[in-house]
């Protein structure tokens, strides 16, 4: 570690010429380099490593059985350190063998992921997709880490730190089935409270939520009789039963089976959000990745 220390890497390139060439006039035209200049790294390189590594010869310089030993390990240190710092290449999707880690709500990879798959499997066939199950508060954590690529949360909620970039703006609707009988119009309040309704709790047996708190500014409440954790099976108890939900719009659109109204209370909307970790931003791979989703929102 003290030797090293005391390098540098125009010292290790020198060396790595020498070794090549077995001539210092000849490792200084390569250098660009004078060959005093040349001479001078040498010398301290045989004072660093404690060894004269070239000696001369009847036919230039012959390297010392250490410099023998350093020549691969060199060569291929130089080889990856000049790699790490290359200008990133574009990037194939084509081609590529990436495997992806995505968190996301049910909701989310309806909405979102379900739209852009299409054009994953077709420009990029040799990745994988993983999609994990969301947990706001291990976000941050596992994009830092690496053990995930992107995340989707809601932008108020959304960890503070992290690359970001709002997907679109949801609202909420009221829902029931086709040809619900107490659906044919727009609800007044009362006849709205008085329905049977579901929510989605997704940390689990809520029965309170956003238009639980709407009502409550009016002086209402209505009837939550289910609470369940995914939106998916929401829509299927829709679809069976008479319960009704208030769901976001873009979860519902173009489904036969549910029909949707205006409710009679405004509930605020929220934003969605792509987040990255700034580890990851300026991957050329992860890059296209963002893209490809955006683009299909």
């Amino acid at each position: 570690m003290n030797n090293l220390r005391r390098l540098d890497l125009n010292l290790l390139v020198t060396l790595d010429v020498l070794l090549s060439e077995h001539n210092v006039t000849r490792a200084a035209q390569r250098l660009n380099l004078s060959q005093p200049s040349v001479s001078v790294h040498l010398a301290k390189l045989r004072d660093i490593l404690g060894d004269p590594l070239l000696l001369p010869g009847p036919r230039g310089m012959r390297p010392t059985a250490r410099a023998e030993a350093l020549r691969e390990p060199l060569r291929l240190a130089l080889e990856a350190l000049e790699l790490a710092v290359s200008p990133a290449t574009p990037f194939d999707p084509a081609g590529a063998s990436h495997t992806w880690r995505i968190a996301a709500t049910d909701y989310v990879e309806s909405t979102v992921l379900l739209p852009a798959l299409g054009t994953l499997r077709t420009a990029a066939p040799g990745t994988r997709l993983a999609v994990l199950e969301l947990a706001p508060p291990r976000i941050a954590r596992q994009l830092e880490r690496g053990d995930l690529d992107l995340a989707f949360h809601t932008s108020a909620d959304a960890p503070s730190g992290l690359r970001h970039r709002p997907l679109f703006t949801e609202q909420y609707v009221l829902v029931g089935r086709a040809g619900h009988p107490r659906l044919k119009r727009r609800p007044t309040r009362a006849q709205f409270c008085a329905l049977e309704h579901v929510i989605v709790s997704p940390d689990g047996g809520g029965f309170r939520g956003v238009t639980d708190e709407a009502l409550a500014e009016a002086g209402l409440t209505r009837r939550v009789v289910l609470s369940v954790p995914h939106f998916l099976f929401v829509m299927s108890v829709l679809a069976r039963t008479d319960l009704v939900a208030m769901l976001p719009a873009r979860l519902v659109r173009d489904t036969d089976a549910l029909q949707v109204v205006e409710a009679p209370v405004d509930v605020a909307g929220y934003e969605v959000s792509m987040l990255w970790h700034e580890r990851s931003h300026r991957d050329p791979a992860h890059q296209w990745l963002r893209e490809t989703i955006a683009a299909s929102v």
